[in-house]
C-alpha cells in the first residue's frame, strides 16, 4: 500500500476570519439579500396602490407625523458609530473594546425599537382603515421584525461577551452582527423618505 503524503500544512491557517473569508459573512449576506428583496416587493406593492389613487394618502387620511420617525432615523444613523467601533474591536480581538461598544450599541438599539412603536402610530392611520394603511403598516411592520431580531441577537452576543468566556472565532460574529446592522439601517432610510416624507411631495 502506497504511504499517504501530506499536500499541505493547515496548522498555519488562521482560526478567526472576517469579511468574505468567513462563511458566516456569506450567510449574513444571503439573509440580507432575502430581506432586501422582501422589502422591495412590499414597496412595489405600495407604489402600485399609489398609482390607483388621485390623493395619497386617501382623502380624510392625515399625513404621517414626522417628529418621532425623524428622531428615530437620527438615532439609527448614530448607532452605526458604536456598531462600527465594536466591529473594529472584534477585528483586533479586543475583548474589552467589544464589550464596551456592544453595550453602547444595545442601549441605542433598544431605544430605537421602543421608538418604532410610535413610528407605527405616526403613520396616522390604522392597518385596517384602507389599502394605504395596510401597505404602510406592512412595510414598517416587516422592518420592525428585522429590528427586533437584530436587537435580540445583539443583546445575546453582548451577554455572552460579558458573562461567558468565548472562543476567538466569536469576534467574527461581532463584525458580522455590525455588518447586518448597517443593512438594517441602510434600507430604512429610503423607506422613511417614501412613507413619511413622500406623501407630502408626491
Amino acid at each position: 500500500m502506497k504511504p499517504l503524503r501530506a499536500d499541505g500544512d493547515a496548522s498555519r491557517l488562521p482560526t478567526v476570519t472576517f469579511g468574505p473569508r468567513s462563511l458566516m459573512w456569506w450567510g449574513t449576506l444571503g439573509f440580507m439579500t432575502i430581506e432586501g428583496w422582501t422589502l422591495a416587493i412590499l414597496v412595489a406593492g405600495y407604489l402600485y396602490l399609489r398609482q390607483n389613487y388621485d390623493a395619497w394618502p386617501p382623502l380624510r387620511t392625515p399625513y404621517p407625523s414626522l417628529l418621532v420617525p425623524t428622531i428615530n432615523v437620527a438615532l439609527m444613523l448614530i448607532s452605526i458609530i458604536p456598531a462600527k467601533l465594536a466591529a473594529d474591536a472584534g477585528r483586533r480581538l479586543d475583548e474589552r473594546g467589544v464589550r464596551r461598544w456592544l453595550a453602547v450599541t444595545v442601549a441605542i438599539t433598544v431605544a430605537i425599537v421602543v421608538l418604532r412603536w410610535w413610528d407605527l402610530w405616526a403613520l396616522n392611520t390604522r392597518w385596517d382603515t384602507n389599502a394605504y394603511g395596510s401597505a404602510a403598516w406592512t412595510i414598517v411592520g416587516f422592518h420592525t421584525s428585522l429590528l427586533v431580531l437584530d436587537a435580540m441577537d445583539t443583546i445575546g452576543l453582548t451577554l455572552f461577551f460579558w458573562f461567558k468566556r468565548l472562543p476567538a472565532k466569536a469576534f467574527s460574529d461581532v463584525a458580522n452582527n455590525s455588518f447586518y446592522w448597517y443593512s438594517t439601517v441602510g434600507v430604512w432610510i429610503p423607506i422613511y423618505l417614501l412613507l413619511y416624507v413622500g406623501p407630502r411631495i408626491f
